[in-house]
């Protein structure tokens, strides 16, 4: 079994909790009643706020910022300086905050430097281009960048793009040249690429 690192610099609240296998290296803090799965890896001065749920096999990169409300779920790649924000109107002098949770779902991949604005799902295995900022949900497999992020295509679970390879009724038949995964997008998400 693997066994859990912490780097004698990193931060760990007394009521966070941390999986089996685990690596928090230089500067993280990880505040009160986080979760954090098994054998994940966080990076120099990654911010983790009050309560926020991160599954398994997950990276965070070098200083990305995860806000109380956010939720991570398993094998999700969070790249360098990537920042969920968790409040649609804040203030500094506002002591009544509103947090708005914002769910990344399992396979999914968020490129260095993208902002996520609270309240979006990015769903199953999309990928978010770097750079990005994320103002409304995504859809599963959908490769998605720009500011605000717009979808531009479908990426297989490998992170290759699609090749559409046909139409039906209700959606469009992809299929990754590279492993040979065949997908049927429904063409409501594909209207959007």
């Amino acid at each position: 079994m693997n066994k859990t690192y912490v780097h004698p610099t990193a931060i760990i609240e007394k009521t966070a909790k941390v999986g089996e296998g685990t690596k928090v290296w230089h500067f993280v803090h990880i505040r009160e009643d986080a979760e954090i799965g098994r054998e994940c890896t966080l990076g120099h001065t990654v911010y983790v706020g009050k309560g926020v749920k991160i599954g398994d096999h997950v990276k965070l990169e070098n200083k990305a910022t995860v806000y109380q409300g956010a939720r991570i779920e398993d094998n999700v790649f969070v790249g360098p300086h990537v920042t969920f924000t968790n409040d649609p109107c804040p203030r500094s002098f506002n002591d009544k905050w509103t947090i708005v949770p914002t769910l990344v779902k399992k396979g999914a991949s968020i490129g260095a430097g993208t902002v996520i604005i609270c309240g979006v799902t990015i769903g199953e295995h999309a990928m978010i281009g770097a750079g990005s900022t994320v103002t409304r949900d995504i859809p599963p497999h959908a490769l998605a960048y720009g500011n605000p992020a717009e979808i531009k295509g479908f990426v297989c679970k490998c992170g290759r793009k699609l090749a559409k390879e046909g139409k039906q009724q209700r959606s469009i038949l992809m299929k990754c040249p590279f492993c040979n995964e065949e997908y049927k997008v429904p063409r409501k998400n594909h209207a959007r690429a």
